[in-house]
């Protein structure tokens, strides 16, 4: 390694350089940055005198990355990662800590999964901030670059969808927290419950209704139907929303029949006057699964954050108060 080499160099243009890489974009960087458009150019022009390539060219959606600038975005976010570890105390004490933590968890975990971690996190680092997002399918590109530091997610335990447990990305770590299964919320008085209790509840009634159903990550289908699709059947999805207490209040106030994790249903049904009843056909489940970035694994801020998350969910699942509607 030639110091004197790297002493020339100004760490602060690798910052730069990277949210130039994540922006592509002189006007989105310098907003990201609070410095001017001028300050990012200028920044720009030292960066392609120093690393000797032009880095990006100039297009009409942006700017677009060359060949040199694509193989330092492989590598700039670990050794940022790296920087940034240097500046940090070696060890996280959480009662005297003022750390930031951000995180995104899909929308049928916040009733679900917040309340049971996020008292024991507080508690025991009072000082700490917690930011905290709905899932996207941006979220894993996020979670990525460093944007995020945690996610919990809905992964279907199934082969052909893309939000398959086993499909995360390179570089992301995960560990399951429960596993979960989908059951259907109706209105009450709703005419399907007669059939219900007569015994006569099967798949030829279910597919045969109007179905609401949540927008997840940007895609319209579940795994439930690439499942039916394979059987050469389809439900008639007559309305998509993009949250689940949107759905749950169309349900109640329409004869539609929306599908769901059982674990939601029963925060859904203190809200609206809603029946649960079962998929009346064999499925598989789903899991909610944690997630965060192999370069954060030993990392003692971090470590901490993950374990009292999965020792709150745990207690919680002991205790029942998870997946008691499972059973």
């Amino acid at each position: 390694m030639n110091l004197d080499n790297l002493a020339r160099v100004d760490l602060n243009l690798l910052v730069i350089l990277q949210v130039l890489l994540e922006e592509q974009s002189v006007t989105r960087a310098a907003h990201r940055l609070h410095v001017s458009q001028s300050a990012v150019s200028k920044s720009l022009h030292r960066l392609r005198q120093t690393l000797d390539d032009p880095l990006f060219q100039r297009t009409a959606h942006g700017l677009k990355p060359t060949a040199h600038a694509d193989a330092l975005r492989q590598k700039l976010p670990q050794i940022l990662q790296n920087l940034y570890q240097l500046t940090q105390p070696p060890i996280f004490y959480p009662e005297n800590s003022n750390r930031h933590f951000s995180f995104s968890m899909v929308e049928s975990a916040y009733e679900t999964l917040i309340p049971y971690f996020i008292g024991p996190l507080l508690q025991q680092a009072p000082q700490i901030k917690l930011d905290s997002y709905v899932w996207t399918e941006k979220s894993m590109q996020d979670l990525q670059q460093g944007q995020i530091d945690f996610g919990i997610a809905g992964r279907d335990i199934h082969p052909q969808t893309d939000s398959n447990i086993d499909q995360v990305p390179e570089g992301i770590e995960s560990q399951v927290l429960f596993n979960d299964h989908q059951v259907c919320l109706v209105r009450k008085n709703h005419p399907i419950l007669q059939k219900v209790k007569a015994g006569h509840w099967d798949q030829t009634h279910y597919l045969n209704m109007s179905h609401v159903q949540v927008r997840c990550e940007g895609n319209d289908w579940w795994a439930l139907d690439y499942h039916l699709a394979n059987l050469g059947l389809h439900r008639n999805l007559a309305t998509t929303v993009p949250d689940f207490y949107g759905a749950a209040s169309v349900c109640a106030h329409t004869n539609l029949i929306f599908t769901l994790p059982s674990s939601f249903a029963h925060h859904a049904q203190k809200l609206y006057s809603l029946v649960s009843i079962p998929l009346p056909f064999e499925f598989m489940p789903m899991a909610y699964v944690f997630l965060w970035h192999e370069r954060n694994n030993q990392e003692p801020g971090h470590k901490w954050f993950r374990n009292m998350i999965f020792s709150s969910v745990e207690k919680a699942i002991a205790n029942n108060r998870i997946t008691k509607n499972d059973r």
